[in-house]
């Protein structure tokens, strides 16, 4: 353990400091997960690697291009189920490596409209993210700590924390200092007889933490078509995000006072939130089966709940707190083209395009109760540091589809479909626990994943027997990205009481690459009347 700061108590007013009242938050890196979607849907669509956007006909375009939906000539129901792989992963706490989803189930009412016209109803369920994953990371640290992120951050912020010695009582900064700052402060960087703040050297660390729940997808549709020629969709989704995340920090010190400590992290995330589609698929040549599509998501507007139960040193000191946010998704775009080669050959590909961005991390500021609508509303704004923080560290994201369908025979169909994802990161992106903003105050974690591009490669095959259709798929979803315990290069000054001479300290640590590769199989059971 070395001093590192001679930190003099301070008198604070109380318009400077408070209580904190910590809890658990959506930051840019908690949000860019939750605006993100998998590559989901009927067995169909996933063979053919979603890119049926323009083709139609199939219930997954519900949530990419409504009107796809139009394209449906009889009533149908579907249901799909999937096993799921987590590739070199490992069984951690309630994560494990392989789980059983229930992935999709819907029906579309299909009544004619005049001549040629048809007016379409549907309603479809679909695990649009699917957060079950393990994520480990292991490596040394070179004496850097995560705990130095604290002490530096006291170095460079006076205001970040007041002991009163007379009340034996902390204050924190209401902006600046997160709960696992004040777990540090509480129990190992504060020295409350000397008023010192002291720096740790690390040697190595060893990290696990399992993501487990979903985000499911209701969504409601009426779309239709116009002589054939021009299919109009419009989709109304309600979103329910199930979010559980359990991690374990350990951190191994060269120190004889403390030669390691534990941070465990319990993190739920629920609530809900609503969004709106619309599409247009268009058949330029009348004599020709080829199709044009165009789509538009409005953001999901997320009202939801963050909670967490984060301890230190094996349980010996622990903070609990719940706290409600507004969360805003991006606009999303889409562009697709379809095409049929008589009854044998389907062809399509879809390009579509986010700007994540433009995620708006938002606080709520009050609520108030109207009696005439007998029902509570509450105001937001948005949080307007982290919000450029957003909008240097993600960037637009581009997707493109391409999948084919070939049926060597009327009752068998064969697919194979590709997707690449850009990455949603920049580079240098880092989570920084030192902005002034609720996203830092309610944090209860430093660690992050800068992801790169992800790549999917689909394959299926599809039988029809009578009014049923069984199909298969398979998909395998490739993804790296590189790991920071906490962020790296931090840097504070302090003037050393024997010599005079300034001082510079640096909490460093290297990124460490992990993998996100995952394997999934799919049953759908399609039912045509």
């Amino acid at each position: 353990m070395k001093k590192i700061y001679l930190f003099a108590a301070m008198a604070m007013t109380a318009m400077q400091m408070q209580a904190q009242d910590v809890a658990a938050t959506l930051d840019t890196y908690a949000g860019a997960a939750l605006a993100t979607e998998d590559l989901s849907g009927t067995a169909r669509y996933i063979g053919m690697g979603g890119a049926m956007d323009a083709l139609g006909a199939d219930i997954s375009t519900i949530g990419t291009n409504p009107a796809g939906i139009g394209l449906f000539r009889k009533n149908q129901f579907s249901g799909s189920l999937s096993v799921n792989i987590q590739e070199d992963g490992k069984s951690f706490q309630d994560g494990s490596k392989t789980h059983v989803s229930f992935d999709q189930i819907g029906f579309v009412y299909s009544s004619p409209s005049g001549k040629t016209g048809f007016l379409n109803i549907a309603f479809n369920y679909r695990k649009n993210r699917n957060f079950n994953y393990v994520l480990s990371a292991v490596n040394a640290l070179n004496g850097s700590a995560q705990c130095n992120q604290t002490s530096l951050k006291a170095m460079n912020d006076k205001d970040l924390f007041y002991y009163n010695q007379e009340k034996k009582e902390f204050y924190y900064n209401s902006l600046a200092a997160s709960q696992l700052d004040v777990l540090y402060i509480r129990n190992m960087i504060y020295d409350r007889e000397t008023d010192c703040v002291y720096g740790f050297d690390g040697s190595d660390y060893d990290f696990t933490r399992a993501h487990t729940g979903y985000i499911s997808e209701f969504d409601f549709n009426i779309s239709g078509n116009i002589k054939n020629r021009l299919y109009l969709g419009l989709t109304v989704g309600v979103n329910y995000v199930n979010y559980k995340g359990y991690s374990e920090y350990y951190e191994m010190l060269n120190s004889t006072e403390i030669t390691d400590v534990l941070i465990t992290d319990n993190h739920k995330i629920d609530g809900y939130g609503m969004n709106v589609k619309a599409g247009v698929i268009f058949r330029p040549i009348e004599e020709s089966p080829f199709r044009i599509g165009a789509s538009v998501s409005t953001p999901t507007f997320y009202r939801l709940t963050t909670e967490n139960y984060t301890t230190i040193g094996d349980y010996v000191d622990g903070i609990t707190t719940k706290k409600d946010f507004r969360f805003n998704t991006p606009w999303k775009f889409g562009l697709s083209l379809g095409h049929t080669i008589g009854n044998n050959l389907a062809l399509g590909a879809v390009y579509e395009y986010a700007d994540y961005g433009t995620c708006d991390m938002r606080t709520i500021d009050g609520e108030y109760y109207d009696y005439w609508a007998d029902n509570y509303y509450s105001e937001s704004s948005s949080d307007n540091v982290m919000k450029r923080h957003t909008e240097n560290t993600l960037k637009g994201v581009s997707t493109i589809k391409l999948g084919a369908e070939f049926k060597p025979d009327k009752n068998i169909a064969l697919r194979l479909g590709y997707n690449y994802v850009s990455p949603i990161y920049n580079e240098s992106g880092v989570r920084d626990q030192t902005l002034y903003s609720p996203g830092v105050y309610y944090a209860s974690t430093t660690d992050f994943v800068n992801w790169k591009d992800t790549h999917r490669i689909t394959a299926g095959v599809g039988f029809s027997f009578d009014q049923f259709r069984l199909d298969l798929a398979y998909q395998y979803s490739m993804r790296k990205g590189d790991f920071y315990p906490f962020m790296p290069n931090y840097s504070a000054a302090y003037i050393d009481e024997e010599t005079g001479a300034m001082v510079t300290l640096t909490n460093s640590c290297n990124p460490v690459e992990v993998k996100d590769n995952r394997h999934q199989i799919m049953a759908s059971l399609t039912y045509t009347f």
